[in-house]
């Protein structure tokens, strides 16, 4: 199964490869290499005190050893190479780890990094020292589940920055121990499983809220604003404990519910039959989903999540182990299902992402980061809710394993395709086995959409036809990859490429994104063959949505305003400038640059369907609102994105759209029709500013609207009413025969005239 996957993953990439060069070019160097170029960085004493020097990288992925008079002290790796590590800017945060032989991580050194605010405002120093919580802790403790991870210290203003860091090192620590390399006979080993637990799928049911929190379904965490002053208090912490977040010190803080949405009973319970129904079909198999709700002064959610994709103040704990979600697994709940359920202000369902480890039969925690801001420092409090699931949702298989205590491995070598020690496939390409099915519907939609481009002529001949299918694609991008596939490009694309071009290209990072790889890379082909309009025009499902609206805006009686021709194209360049302005923030903040980027209406409108604070949705109404009068007003005048997509799009190798020699002299037809403006009073048109939707290429087909085709139309019909089939060298068609009867016989010339009677 797992051949055949890799098989049909290789037969796509195959086919891309020849569209996507046009985008992406890079050279990867190994990750032995990768850790080699790192450790010329780091002095060894930095990691080990009194070491002397690194012997050779080893292994896959490597670790270097840490000398002193020959006697190897520890190891050295590089955390991105046995975990995520993305950071707020979208990129890797590259980390020297030094761990000794029985765990215990003795150093730690920050070689490289594209995160803006340690590259501005804040000292890296800090950001460093947030991390030194960790040296000196024995992580194999943590590795064997006998000790929860250990806390880093949050810097206010690189809250996700931080956390990310500390993550990173703790979980690639954490996974080299229990790879066994270490060579340790002092590692704690992991107690003997005798049990197999799963989720009893067979018990249905539906209970309502009362009884769920009665039989531990539902766990809660609740807290007063008081109380949380005083574990401020109790932590030295006097300035947070007396800036509380509002007043009495009775009101309430926090009331906090976790519970595993995937169990059957609870799930249907919480969510209903048709959201239950619709996470099953969306998680893969022994993959779980988590439900979160919360009420009270303090958000659980916070903000980081909209400035960086992070939800950076809950963290998921199990087995030494935690993750934080991510906006791409968080769905928003309105309201609980369960009979009674109190009505919350935040309800958020997270899918466990398939990369973390997670047993939902076993205990795990939810970690609540309580932060209160200090002045210019930001106080930290964390809080853990502890779950385990109750035994009624468990079936439990009994058998009998032995585990010895496993001698240390050595370093394994393992080829570049799979880095996994047990030769498991890399995260991305498991990411496109399990989007198979969205893979072949956006590549069957692209397939279309050429067919319908090389095919132009056919269609806009027939424009019943062609509005059908135009509405329909439209559609199709709106619904479908918009709002269901979360399949948006961005401008963030553009700038995080570009930074990788530069920093350090990976395509893991791409790749683990099948459909955007998709996109980017038809996009890359459209460009040489028609510019920026099969992306802007028909693949952007923001596009698509301002065109829908306006068609109905336009239908019910909307005016609609053209604005004269000379401001119209004196407001084109604003968008370029918008793009150029975020270029060039990226390659000094990234952060900021995204931060910036929210100028794209994008993620308020398509990724997070409007469920999102009001300042954001309303700036996303109000360019909705202004494209109701102005068709596409965003595309044509501000959109950063459409203007990065244009620059390049002038390389294109083919002129598609005809024009007569009339165009624009005297005849203005196309230019006063065409929906975004973008053919000059002269005749021609702006491929930076086309959309290609056509519609000048209807006009131009119609002898009934164009003045060129009229006269042509014209021209044929008095030529076939002037000229006869002789003439225009036709053959004329035989007259029929006329026959004179006699009482209804034929007479022929050789037979006589009848005797008449007298």
């Amino acid at each position: 199964m797992i051949s055949n996957s890799r098989s049909w993953l290789r037969a796509c990439l195959r086919a891309l490869v020849v569209v996507s060069v046009t985008v992406f070019s890079a050279a990867a160097c190994s990750a032995a290499d990768q850790l080699a170029t790192y450790l010329q960085k780091v002095q060894p004493g930095e990691l080990f005190q009194g070491a002397e020097s690194f012997g050779p990288p080893q292994g896959e992925p490597p670790i270097a050893p840490v000398m002193r008079a020959g006697e190897v002290l520890g190891y050295a790796y590089l955390n991105s190479d046995f975990t995520a590590s993305t950071g707020y800017s979208g990129k890797p945060i590259h980390i020297v780890v030094g761990i000794s032989r029985e765990g215990i991580i003795r150093g730690i050194k920050l070689v490289d990094h594209k995160e803006p605010i340690v590259l501005i405002g804040i000292p890296q120093a800090r950001v460093v020292a947030a991390l030194n919580s960790i040296i000196g802790k024995d992580l194999s403790r943590v590795a064997a589940g006998l000790d929860r991870p250990p806390q880093v210290d949050i810097v206010s203003g690189a809250t996700v920055t931080v956390l990310v860091m500390g993550d990173s090192v703790i979980r690639s620590a954490v996974k080299l121990i229990r790879s066994h390399r270490l060579d340790s006979q002092n590692t704690v080993q992991a107690p003997q499983i005798a049990e197999v637990k799963h989720v009893d799928e067979t018990k249905v049911g539906i209970k309502d809220w009362q009884s769920l929190l009665g039989d531990g379904s539902i766990r809660s965490l609740r807290l007063s604003v008081g109380e949380v002053s005083e574990a401020f208090r109790a932590a030295k912490q006097d300035a947070a404990a007396n800036n509380p977040e509002v007043t009495p010190e009775t009101e309430r803080f926090i009331d906090l519910y976790v519970a595993p949405a995937s169990v059957p009973i609870i799930g249907r319970s919480l969510l209903g039959e048709t959201l239950y129904e619709r996470l099953r079909k969306q998680l893969k198999p022994d993959q779980s989903a988590v439900l979160v709700a919360g009420d009270g002064a303090y958000s659980f959610k916070g903000s980081g999540y909209v400035r960086g994709g992070i939800f950076d103040r809950i963290e998921l704990l199990q087995d030494g182990q935690g993750i934080r979600f991510h906006d791409h697994d968080h769905t928003r709940i309105p309201s609980l299902a369960a009979a009674g359920a109190p009505k919350l202000r935040e309800i958020a369902l997270f899918v466990v992402p398939k990369d973390f480890t997670f047993d939902v039969t076993e205990p795990f925690e939810l970690q609540l980061l309580v932060q209160r801001s200090t002045g210019a420092q930001k106080a930290v409090l964390p809080y853990n809710l502890g779950y385990t699931l109750p035994d009624t949702y468990v079936k439990i298989d009994r058998v009998s394993q032995a585990v010895p205590v496993a001698a240390p491995a050595a370093p394994v070598e393992a080829s570049s395709d799979m880095p996994e020690s047990n030769g498991e496939p890399q995260l991305w390409m498991k990411i496109w086995d399990g989007s198979r099915i969205k893979i072949a519907i956006t590549m069957a939609a692209i397939l279309i959409l050429t067919a319908i481009f090389f095919f132009q002529d056919w269609l806009v001949r027939r424009p019943k036809l062609f509005g059908y299918v135009r509405t329909g694609f439209l559609l199709f991008t709106l619904v479908w990859l918009g709002w269901y596939a979360n399949a948006q490009l961005s401008v963030v694309n553009v700038l995080t490429f570009a930074n990788a071009v530069i920093s350090g290209f990976n395509w893991q990072f791409f790749l683990a994104a099948p459909l955007i790889f998709l996109l980017w890379a038809a996009g890359a082909a459209a460009l040489l063959f028609w510019g920026r309009g099969p992306f802007c025009g028909w693949l952007c499902p923001f596009g698509a949505l301002q065109e829908l609206t306006n068609g109905a805006a336009r239908k019910l009686g909307v005016p609609q305003i053209k604005l004269p021709w000379g401001l119209h194209e004196r407001l084109w360049p604003v968008k370029y400038i918008i793009f150029l302005a975020l270029f060039g923030l990226s390659f000094y903040s990234m952060a900021l640059a995204e931060t910036f980027s929210e100028v794209e209406p994008f993620k308020t409108a398509i990724i997070l369907k409007f469920a999102r604070q009001w300042p954001f949705v309303l700036f996303a109404l109000s360019l909705l609102g202004a494209g109701l009068f102005i068709e596409r007003f965003y595309c044509r005048y501000l959109c950063p994105l459409g203007a990065a997509l244009a620059i390049p799009g002038r390389i294109r190798m083919f002129e598609w759209l005809k024009r007569w020699p009339e165009c624009g002299s005297p005849c203005q037809r196309c230019a006063k029709e065409c929906p975004v403006q973008a053919i000059h009073p002269e005749g021609q048109i702006n491929v930076n500013e086309c959309i290609y939707c056509m519609h000048c290429q209807e006009l131009y087909q119609d002898d009934q609207r164009c003045p060129h085709m009229i006269q042509v139309r014209l021209k044929r019909e008095k030529f076939m009413a002037l000229s006869t089939p002789e003439s225009r060298g036709e053959t004329p068609a035989k007259k029929p025969k006329v026959e004179v009867t006699y009482r209804g016989i034929p007479i022929t010339k050789a037979e006589a005239a009848p005797d008449q009677t007298a």
